[in-house]
């Protein structure tokens, strides 16, 4: 990769012989097709091919949970991300599955060695995701890829100490 000013390649954009999963939602699947895109670009702009990244769907964000844990068993990959969109509704409903879904990704992230990462969206209405999936607040797919890639170069980096 080159840049036109010969600036120094940003951190996202580095070389890395990684293997990635993707994981998203399929409720809420408008704004969750547009999250795996801005993830899944953005491992491509850094360079990973298209054998290095794997994606999978689930039905809603509890099973992001499940579905995680076994990828991280099956040992093939280097880091998840986990997507999925979660809007308020007028019942204890939304509470419930954002706590699930929070604290099952923060449990793996304590007990595994493999950093899964948290690109659940928790929102009031369609249109606080809409923004956040491509919108006037950018792509949170994409900020999830990018903190994939350095979580998998901070694990790196402790490997090597």
């Amino acid at each position: 990769m080159s840049t036109s000013n010969n600036a120094p390649l940003t951190p996202f954009a580095k070389a890395r012989d990684m293997r990635v999963a993707v994981v998203r939602t399929l409720w809420n699947s408008h704004i969750t097709e547009a999250l795996m895109a801005g993830a899944v670009d953005e491992f491509y702009r850094a360079g990973l091919a298209d054998t290095d990244v794997d994606t999978f769907e689930v039905p809603g964000a509890v099973e992001l949970t499940f579905a995680a844990s076994k990828l991280i068993e099956s040992g093939f990959y280097d880091c998840i991300v986990v997507l999925g969109c979660v809007i308020r509704g007028g019942t204890p409903h939304f509470d419930y599955v954002c706590q699930s879904v929070t604290q099952g990704i923060t449990h793996l992230n304590s007990e595994c060695d493999i950093p899964t990462i948290f690109g659940v969206l928790t929102v009031d209405t369609e249109q606080d995701a809409l923004d956040r999936a491509g919108g006037s607040l950018g792509n949170k797919g994409t900020e999830a890829a990018q903190a994939a890639l350095l979580m998998f170069d901070f694990a790196k980096d402790v490997e090597n100490l």
